[in-house]
């Protein structure tokens, strides 16, 4: 455990200080209350940790639901479109239509459909992190070279075998991947949705603090919600070492 702790300071708390360094110089040039320095935004991010624990904490709730979904429903569909060709003729344009369009637009209809509440909010995360992961299992599946398919047809593998000792720790990769992205639009996202019907979540703490024109507040809020990014990255990067150790062992030959 202290080692765990000594490493994971190390080597956050090296960019962490030069941030703090870097937003001290912007303090002092532009000379305005509404970049308060760190010292003084850090004193109070300190002081209320109950508040922005029980805000930080609502929004995790919310991403984690949303991904827990989004990965029972995306990893199958995902492997169903990357080797059945016919699904991935069929539905592929519709994810390339669905795709791009910002899901943040979706929000109003969530609300109608789901109430203000929780789930309206746990369904626009959801629907953004889907896709992402559906895509991302799709071409871990497609960037399989063919040849390993046909060895294992010719010793008579069973299809389940074939997901177990192929495709499953050939994707693993790509699934990573792809949720580092779509964690991090989720949170973005997260942030405007919060500001709709709800008491609870740090993008609400942050707007509240903003309309009280209460720039420590905010500032402390913002800090909270990279460190919320950064807490689940790394966890998220931890998983990965463990789920796909062969990666690491390939990064480094």
């Amino acid at each position: 455990m202290k080692q765990f702790l000594k490493r994971l300071l190390s080597s956050q708390l090296a960019g962490f200080i030069g941030f703090l360094f870097i937003w001290q110089i912007l303090h002092l040039l532009l000379k305005t209350h509404t970049i308060p320095s760190p010292l003084e935004t850090l004193a109070y991010f300190v002081s209320v940790p109950l508040v922005l624990l029980k805000h930080t904490g609502a929004s995790v709730l919310r991403v984690s639901a949303a991904v827990g979904i989004s990965l029972v429903l995306g990893i199958p569909a995902g492997l169903l479109l990357g080797v059945n060709k016919t699904c991935k003729r069929l539905f592929s344009p519709l994810l390339y239509f669905i795709y791009p369009i910002p899901k943040i637009a979706f929000l109003p209809v969530f609300m109608l459909l789901f109430g203000l509440g929780n789930p309206s909010k746990i369904m626009l995360i959801l629907f953004i992190i889907v896709f992402q992961i559906m895509l991302s299992m799709r071409d871990g599946v497609s960037q399989i070279d063919p040849v390993y398919f046909k060895v294992m047809d010719s010793f008579c593998v069973s299809q389940r075998q074939q997901y177990r000792y192929l495709i499953f720790p050939a994707v693993l990769p790509y699934l990573f991947s792809g949720l580092r992205i779509s964690i991090g639009i989720s949170l973005a996202s997260l942030f405007f949705a919060e500001n709709y019907a709800t008491q609870f979540g740090i993008g609400y703490y942050i707007l509240s603090a903003w309309t009280k024109m209460n720039y420590v507040e905010m500032f402390s809020g913002i800090l909270a919600l990279g460190f919320v990014g950064i807490l689940l990255f790394y966890l998220l990067d931890r998983l990965e070492r463990l789920c796909v150790p062969w990666q690491k062992q390939n990064a480094r030959n």
